[in-house]
This record gives C-alpha cells, sequence and structure tokens, in this order.
C-alpha cells in the first residue's frame, strides 16, 4: 500500500527519533521531517482575543499567540501559510483562504462554523436581553446547525481536499464558555449558561461528523479548556467587554497556548 506524504513525513520522524538516540543522522533526520503546513478558518484560529496581532492581517487579526503560529514556531515546518480571518464563515474560506494549498500540502488546521451558526448574535442576544429570548435564539441557530451548516462545512472540506489531495487535515472545535453551579456574575442566568454550552456541543458535534465522513480528524478543544471556562478561577475565555466587543468569548493568549496548541499538537 503507498503511503500518502504526510504518513511518511510521520515514519520519518519516528526514524529521525531512534537515529538522534543512536548518534546518527539527526540532520538528515531534521531534514526529511519538514511540512508544508497552511492554517485556515475563523478568529479562533487567528488568535483573536491574544493580543499581539499583525498588522499586516489588518480585520483578520491575526496573532503571533495563535495556537497555527505557536506550532510553526515550535516545529520549523519547511512552509507556512496563515490564511485563517476573524469573522470568517465557510464561504470566506473557500473564496479567501484556500490559495496556498496545493499538491505539496502535507497539514492543514482550521476551526469554522460558528460565524455561519450565528455565535455573534446568539452571544448579543442572550447578554441584552430575556432569558426567553435568549433561549429561543440558541433554539434557532441549533435548527441552522441541523438543517443548513452540514452542506456549508462540506463546501469547505470537499474545496480544501481538492487543492490538497494529500493534506493530513486537523478540524478543533470550540469550547464550552461557562462553567456551571456556584455563583458567577456574568450577567446570564444559569439557564442561559446552560443553554450556550449545550449549543457549543451542539455544534461541535456536527462539525465532527462532517469532519469524519470527509476523512478528517476531528479535535476537540473541551477537556483542554475545562476548569478555565467564563465563571472558573483561572478562565481562557474573555467574556464581554464592551470596550473591546470584538475579543468578547474568544480564547486568551493563554487559551491559545493552553487549550488549542496541545489539542492541535496531539492531533498532528
Amino acid at each position: 500500500m503507498r503511503l500518502s506524504r504526510f504518513a511518511a513525513v510521520s515514519s520519518s520522524l519516528l526514524l529521525g527519533a531512534v537515529l538522534a538516540l543512536t548518534g546518527a543522522g539527526a540532520a538528515q533526520a531534521a531534514e526529511t521531517a519538514a511540512l508544508d503546513y497552511v492554517a485556515l478558518g475563523d478568529s479562533y484560529s487567528s488568535g483573536v482575543g491574544s493580543g499581539s496581532y499583525d498588522s499586516a492581517s489588518g480585520d483578520c487579526k491575526r496573532s503571533t499567540k495563535a495556537y497555527p503560529v505557536l506550532w510553526k514556531n515550535a516545529n520549523a515546518p519547511s512552509s507556512f501559510a496563515f490564511t485563517a480571518c476573524s469573522g470568517a464563515r465557510t464561504g470566506d474560506v473557500t473564496a479567501n483562504q484556500l490559495g496556498p494549498l496545493s499538491s505539496a500540502t502535507d497539514l492543514v488546521s482550521l476551526t469554522i462554523g460558528g460565524n455561519d451558526a450565528g455565535f455573534a448574535d446568539v452571544m448579543t442576544t442572550c447578554v441584552l436581553q430575556s432569558e426567553a429570548t435568549c433561549i429561543s435564539r440558541v433554539n434557532q441557530a441549533k435548527s441552522y446547525v441541523d438543517t443548513t451548516l452540514p452542506g456549508k462545512l462540506d463546501s469547505v472540506y470537499t474545496a480544501i481536499r481538492n487543492k490538497a489531495p494529500a493534506a493530513h487535515v486537523v478540524v478543533l472545535g470550540y469550547p464550552r464558555f461557562y462553567q456551571l453551579g456556584g455563583s458567577c456574575v456574568a450577567g446570564l442566568s444559569e439557564n442561559e449558561r446552560s443553554a450556550i454550552n449545550g449549543a457549543s456541543d451542539y455544534l461541535n458535534a456536527a462539525v465532527a461528523k462532517r469532519a469524519a465522513d470527509h476523512g478528517y480528524t476531528f479535535s476537540s478543544v473541551v477537556p483542554s479548556f475545562t476548569g478555565h471556562e467564563i465563571c472558573s478561577s483561572s478562565s481562557w475565555l474573555h467574556s464581554v467587554n464592551w470596550l473591546n466587543i470584538g475579543e468578547s468569548y474568544h480564547p486568551t493568549a493563554a487559551g491559545q497556548s493552553g487549550g488549542y496548541l496541545p489539542t492541535f499538537r496531539n492531533a498532528v
């Protein structure tokens, strides 16, 4: 059976480790372990909320503290393209982000689907309106996830495979936003926080199903963010920030390095 390029590279990494332990061939192993990596997706991949934005990325707000850059810095791939963009929906990925993909691409990462499902509007509704209105808006988003989002995800995943047929594609999910139980001054009731967490799980399940159907690896960040949700004593997520509304409900720098980076690293 012919190995994919990524599988071959993975084998070379293992061989390199053996050679290094025996004191032979370390330089050659490092050279053959090079990867061509492309990072796609929305604000959770571009690094909104973590600061240190590249001014050249403009409104896309690509951060030097985002998990794709952290992984790149630690692993020195032979090439790295970072096209993830704040506010991106599925159609934005296919229209604007796939240029760097090619038959030589070994590794792709992305987060996508949250903006299509209306995440920002859900959070705005829940913060500003009644509990009943919040729950209704959450249910509306879940209906969209059932009826419309799968087809949009299929379009993105198919386009990636067409342009990068040999790539190992890692699709990352979204965290649960709130730690439940106890007292929490977050402007939302326990029922609202529970509904929002449930909607995140619902979205993650849909994204995971479509990714698996395309042969991609889905990795949940929920385990790594457990204990670091909003209302915890060590949150890795911004709560609502009226002075910088765009960073609300996004991972902090610690959320990128402690939540997304290890989840991605384990999937590679």
